[in-house]
């Protein structure tokens, strides 16, 4: 089971996805969607780059991107 950060930034989580190769791929309104060379695909959705995601939110993102510990680690999301 993946440790899930809390009060992670909009602003910190796009850092850690672009630093992992994820790059934008389109907007809808709120929703960004990012994708992976490898195909793997993320949709973030907030409205400033400040807002916090809750808890089950980041949860269901970092499923998506599929990070494990070792990646949150890595990409500076948790300690």
């Amino acid at each position: 089971m993946t440790r899930v950060p809390r009060g992670v930034s909009a602003r910190k989580f796009v850092r850690a996805l672009e630093a992992d190769g994820f790059v934008l791929q389109r907007t809808s309104g709120s929703h960004r969607i990012f994708r992976h060379a490898d195909g793997r695909r993320v949709v973030v959705a907030y409205h400033a780059p400040g807002d916090t995601f809750p808890v089950g939110t980041l949860r269901a993102m970092i499923a998506d991107v599929g990070w494990q510990d070792e990646d949150l680690r890595r990409l500076g999301l948790v300690e």
